[in-house]
């Protein structure tokens, strides 16, 4: 399949992506809104000429955040337009950059060729830059014939994604060939990359960003100033966070165990995508949990045993208010998630076996005995409890889990240099 064909069968998907837009729309009505962004039409006013940041949903959104923060800082006079491509990710970005006139923001549009030509028309952008694997041939290619540099940063390529990517190669290797720096996190990807047709020059392995997440030390203090207010200071609590559908059973179930030997236990759960916030209350109740929603400001009492994480853009200050950490999307093959948010809280991690979305970060952890993986419930009960019990256990973990992070960190400024490299060549 070369682009031509590629973008034909767009064309004709469009009834297709029509109905799928609004299946989504019914669990998350914010889909139904701002359609026509996603053609490049109705876009907001933007001042043309300066870096287009596409991050695609919340995760890399929140892993964008720094190098936005280091490029609004090493270029004052140029305005940053970030796009994504769903609602909660359009939420994030808005929230972060609220206070931040010089950043400009709509969802990226599809990838047809005349969407892609009026996107780039009204942007102008001097420099495009896409987080991690956000890939589209039309977007690249329409840059390209304007002499824009495209960047791939904090760029990650799993095997199973290289084989996926590898099928299409005359669609692929075309486009990778256009592209001007893939900033790459691990040799191993850096060599994929390559194999499907990334110029040798434009691969740079600089490292994860996502090392170079930097804590404000207000927040775990406000954290520890509401665990008093709700005299949860000597209580055990974990957190499980980012739970995809089916892990929710899970980690009810390992709470319900660790209840039968610390009845005072409290679960901070907080599921990954929020048109599901609704049902997980439904299901604790229905599991006879004394429920509290974060989104409701009431009070943890002694008789709650769930608080809730139904907000947006507090995901940090919940993990800050737990003992332990559980991170989502591993118990299922969704890849996991960003295993360093609660490392670089002091909190020992737990996961289940699937990450591979983050083997190498994965590996570093646990071989620093930093995380611990778990199967099932009865293994995730078994592991925060013997959180709970030792807590010389915990802190080693918790200290292991910040020696990881201190030991990786300079990656942001590795890939801010080499953009800088792009804009002023």
């Amino acid at each position: 399949m070369n682009r031509t064909l590629y973008s034909c069968l767009f064309y004709l998907a469009l009834p297709l992506v029509a109905l799928r837009l609004w299946l989504r729309a019914r669990k998350a009505p914010a889909y139904a809104k701002r359609v026509s962004e996603r053609f490049s039409y109705g876009l907001p006013a933007m001042q043309p000429g300066g870096i287009w940041v596409h991050a695609v949903s919340v995760g890399e959104s929140i892993a964008a955040a720094p190098m936005i923060r280091g490029l609004l800082q090493r270029y004052p006079q140029l305005p940053i337009t970030v796009t994504c491509m769903t609602p909660t990710g359009s939420e994030r970005i808005q929230a972060l950059f609220a206070n931040e006139p010089r950043i400009q923001h709509c969802y990226l549009p599809y990838d047809l060729p005349c969407a892609a030509k009026r996107f780039l028309d009204r942007v102008q952008p001097k420099l495009a830059v896409i987080m991690e694997t956000e890939l589209w041939p039309n977007h690249i290619h329409q840059c390209a014939k304007r002499g824009i540099p495209v960047a791939l940063a904090n760029a990650r390529l799993s095997a199973r994604s290289a084989k996926g990517y590898g099928r299409f190669a005359k669609l692929t290797a075309p486009m990778l060939a256009e592209m001007s720096l893939f900033a790459v996190q691990t040799e191993t990807e850096a060599e994929r990359f390559r194999s499907l047709g990334a110029r040798p020059q434009t691969v740079e392995v600089t490292g994860s960003i996502k090392f170079d997440l930097t804590i404000d030390p207000q927040l775990l203090f406000r954290a520890a100033e509401l665990r008093q207010q709700w005299q949860t200071s000597e209580r055990p609590v974990w957190i499980a966070a980012s739970t995809h559908e089916g892990e929710d059973e899970v980690v009810l179930a390992a709470h319900r165990q660790l209840l039968a030997s610390h009845p005072d236990a409290l679960l901070i759960l907080v599921p990954r995508h929020p048109e599901r916030f609704n049902a997980m209350f439904e299901l604790c109740q229905q599991q006879g949990l004394a429920t509290v929603r974060r989104s409701s400001d009431q009070p943890v009492t002694a008789a709650t045993s769930v608080l809730l994480g139904d907000t947006m853009g507090e995901l940090l200050f919940l993990y800050a208010l737990a003992d332990s950490a559980f991170v989502g999307g591993s118990l299922m093959p969704n890849g996991g998630h960003n295993l360093l948010e609660p490392a670089a809280l002091g909190k020992p991690v737990i996961c289940g076996p699937h990450l591979f979305n983050f083997l190498e970060i994965g590996a570093m952890m646990r071989e620093a005995g930093a995380l611990q993986e778990v199967d099932d419930a009865d293994g995730l009960a078994v592991a925060v409890q013997r959180l709970f019990e030792l807590p010389r256990d915990s802190q080693r973990m918790a200290e292991a889990g910040l020696k990881v992070m201190q030991a990786n960190q300079g990656a942001l400024k590795r890939l801010l240099d080499g953009l800088d490299r792009l804009i002023n060549r």
